[in-house]
């Protein structure tokens, strides 16, 4: 088993020091005020001196970056520090209303969009449960309820930074049960294209697991434990894996497709591991014996005989899934494992508790990270989806350091 450390309230790691640290590079002022802004918004309220002493900046440069930061709206003056020699020392907080986002999922079973404000709360939800929408289905969707959010709305004080997409990579050609031959139309849909025109915003699309592990790095348990490994369980399987706060791709940004890992077992007649561990999957068993539930959260409704399917599945999903994880674990090493999607959460807990006691079980593997219940659990691909113009327009990355470096 993983062993837990503990350290004062308050106090952070070097990962989190280098997270929230500011640059010397040339004409980085943007980085240096994204880091700002970032230190505000995980550890705030806090003073100027504060933020001097946490990235390393200087007292002018950060009084000339708050000054921006209020200007533009995007942090609140919190009340002031007493209690020291001196004049009182103001507070700096994030504002929630500073900015805001739309994310929408996009996936074989269902179509969800949310409005996402700057401190990760949802403001506006809306979904439908649909088998293999068109993207006609999915533009219609998306105007309607973006019309029924925004209405009323003052994009002047309460600004849309864009709109971000999550769906699953190959959406048009994984075959999973039923899916219908026109399906396939969206291997040939530019999603950008497809909506800008709905608002005058950016378009970000991102796979659906690594957008779920960029909500759950900005507004999840990756806050506290910027190291982990992402399962996304939804209609096919997915992984993402973030590494000291920034999320891997890969050379051709497809890591942590576990899904598509070869599988032979008794337990089951597909060929990868998502064939198996999927909603897709469940939804298969359950139909074979008559049960066909409208939604993830009717599953619970379900009589003995189906609660027993469930049971059955989760059984082979912690067989299957567990030797996976154990590789993960020697080669990368995570904090912790957090699994996500659309199951409801007493169906993930017992997920979680199969898994683990598997994993447990390995003791030729040295250290064994426990799996745990995504804090964006039902909604992850859409929250990290809203996210995604955050993450381009405002907070630090390497990548927007490196960008910066070059201009």
């Amino acid at each position: 088993m993983a062993r837990s450390t503990s350290r004062p309230k308050g106090a952070r790691d070097r990962t989190q020091e280098a997270r929230l640290s500011g640059t010397n590079l040339e004409r980085a002022g943007d980085y240096n005020q994204r880091v700002t802004l970032q230190a505000i918004r995980l550890e705030g309220p806090l003073t100027r001196a504060d933020l001097a002493a946490m990235t390393g900046l200087t007292a002018p440069t950060i009084a000339n970056i708050t000054k921006r930061l209020l200007d533009e709206n995007l942090i609140l003056e919190a009340g002031k520090l007493h209690g020291e020699r001196g004049q009182p020392a103001m507070k700096l907080a994030v504002n929630p209303d500073g900015c805001f986002s739309l994310g929408m999922n996009i996936d074989r079973d269902h179509i969800t969009l949310v409005l996402l404000d700057f401190a990760g709360q949802v403001r506006a939800r809306a979904t439908r449960e649909i088998d293999f929408a068109s993207p006609d289905t999915v533009l219609a969707f998306f105007e309607a309820e973006t019309r029924r959010m925004l209405e009323g709305w003052e994009l002047d004080t309460k600004p849309i930074l864009g709109i971000g997409v999550a769906m699953p990579d190959d959406m048009g050609s994984v075959d999973l049960p039923h899916r219908p031959p026109e399906y396939s139309a969206w291997n040939h849909v530019d999603v950008r294209a497809m909506l800008s025109p709905v608002l005058s915003v950016p378009v970000y699309v991102e796979n659906d697991a690594a957008a779920a592990a960029l909500g759950e790095l900005q507004y999840g348990h990756g806050l506290q434990k910027p190291s982990f490994f992402y399962i996304l369980l939804a209609s096919g399987l997915g992984g993402g894996l973030v590494i000291e706060g920034e999320y891997f791709r890969g050379a051709n940004g497809r890591s942590g497709e576990i899904g598509f890992l070869p599988v032979r077992s008794r337990r089951t007649e597909g060929r990868t591991l998502q064939d198996a561990v999927s909603l897709s999957a469940l939804y298969a068993d359950l139909e074979a014996s008559g049960f066909k539930p409208a939604a993830p959260e009717a599953l619970l409704d379900l009589p003995p005989e189906g609660q027993a399917i469930i049971d059955s599945w989760i059984d082979r999903a912690a067989e299957l899934l567990a030797p996976t994880l154990a590789v993960v674990n020697c080669v990368v090493n995570p904090e912790a494992v957090y699994l996500g999607g659309r199951l409801p959460a007493a169906i993930v807990a017992r997920l979680t508790h199969a898994l683990n006691q598997r994993l447990t079980k390995m003791e030729s593997v040295p250290i064994m990270a426990k799996v745990l219940r995504a804090a964006t659990a039902e909604d992850a691909p859409a929250i990290g989806a809203a996210t995604l113009p955050f993450i381009g327009q405002l907070l630090p990355s390497k990548a927007t350091l490196r960008k910066t470096a070059k201009e």
